[in-house]
């Protein structure tokens, strides 16, 4: 286990999906992560998921996903002693993370400026659609908006049918990690000596992730256009049918090209005019494709799988979700939690963790996403309320 942010304790303001992710990666690497949440209802996200039942119980899957190993408080922010509540909780804080419209901190006297008379080493992430600064600054965004705008839907799908959204909230995603690493790359700074102001944007995080797209456009002129399954660098490279399946291909080399037609029993393909080359298999990408899957008919995915990769070509098979966290690959290296009994759930519930291990372990929570308040008074009692204090900040619907 790694405990990296030990002693670090994060603000998380955020809702949804952008803001949790961040802090749940923040989390996962030791910090002490307090969900700072309304009173009615708190994230949004606990609303949302598979499970009907749960969302009533503000206790949706899709909050379950990104919120374990945090304790949450309610706070009224519109309300005085909320605010003060608040304010208390931020001189104990190395970060805040939140996810509103630009301006909504600042309306309320809680902007960065405002908090760093309170703590004046504050590292203050705020995640938005389109960052802090121009023309579309103070419109809303969702995932599916990102995905439209930064153009990832239209290279999405096969030329008849983009443009396509990509099938999890991608944007929502890349905008939460690029949270975590700057969160983190302020916490290493060792030349930092006040506050830390971070502006992340979710189209732009997106844009920078669509190197090779983008770079296209940019330096050679050439407008990314959408290619199903293909690799626009390199051919035979995507998704070929076999006997009783689908198998992904990766020869992106000369010479996995060649070990492709040893291991399909076409030799005579190497010679080809229109394959022996490069350039030449993109522009016969589709004649290729058409020779090698009448050729794999004849086995299966798994036969073909293992035959490639034996030659040195990178293949894999398509799996479903359930199918990907099934395999032994994934099982054994602990990427999926346990949690017994989870409080609110009623029962155990299984959550994926990072996507890493350090010094051979992968970074874990002990403790299950947290009910609504539920930690609110040991978190006040830590700030100093007595017992009489949190009565009557209740009895105000301040908390």
């Amino acid at each position: 286990m790694s405990n990296a942010l030990q002693g670090i304790r994060v603000l998380d303001l955020t809702n949804v999906l952008a803001g949790p992710f961040a802090c749940h990666q923040l989390a996962h690497m030791g910090a002490d992560v307090v969900k700072v949440e309304t009173r009615n209802g708190g994230d949004l996200a606990r609303q949302l998921g598979a499970d009907a039942d749960l969302n009533k119980r503000y206790m949706g899957v899709s909050f379950l996903a990104q919120n374990p190993g945090k304790r949450s408080i309610t706070i009224d922010f519109k309300h005085p002693s909320g605010r003060e509540v608040f304010r208390k909780l931020v001189r104990t804080a190395d970060v805040l993370v939140e996810n509103f419209r630009p301006g909504v901190m600042k309306r309320l006297g809680l902007g960065y400026e405002d908090l760093l008379k309170e703590n004046p080493k504050l590292i203050y992430c705020a995640i938005s659609g389109f960052g802090q600064e121009g023309p579309l600054r103070d419109l809303p965004a969702y995932d599916q908006i990102i995905q439209g705008m930064s153009g990832v839907m239209s290279i999405t799908g096969a030329p008849e049918n983009a443009p396509y959204r990509v099938g999890y909230p991608m944007a929502d995603t890349i905008g939460g990690i690029t949270a975590a690493f700057a969160v983190a790359a302020a916490l290493a700074d060792r030349n930092r000596k006040g506050g830390t102001f971070i502006d992340v944007s979710m189209l732009e995080a997106v844009m920078a992730t669509m190197g090779w797209a983008v770079s296209n456009h940019l330096v050679a002129g050439r407008e990314p256009k959408p290619m199903g399954n293909e690799n626009v660098t390199a051919s035979p490279s995507g998704t070929f049918r076999t006997g009783d399946g689908l198998l992904n291909i990766a020869a992106n080399k000369q010479e996995q090209f060649e070990a492709v037609c040893h291991v399909v029993g076409r030799p005579e393909l190497i010679q080809d005019a229109r394959f022996s080359e490069r350039q030449s298999r993109l522009q016969h990408r589709f004649e290729l494709k058409a020779v090698l899957e009448e050729a794999m008919a004849s086995k299966s995915t798994d036969e073909w799988w293992k035959l490639f990769n034996q030659a040195g070509v990178p293949a894999g098979p398509v799996y479903s979700v359930p199918q990907a966290l099934e395999h032994p690959q994934v099982a054994e290296r602990g990427m999926v939690g346990t949690f017994p009994d989870a409080p609110g759930v009623g029962r155990d519930i299984r959550l994926v963790r990072t996507g890493f291990k350090v010094n051979g372990q992968a970074p874990r929570v002990d403790s299950p996403p947290p009910t609504l308040g539920q930690h609110s008074e040991e978190i006040l009692a830590s700030l100093g309320y007595s017992a009489a204090d949190i009565e009557a900040l209740r009895a105000e619907k301040a908390i």
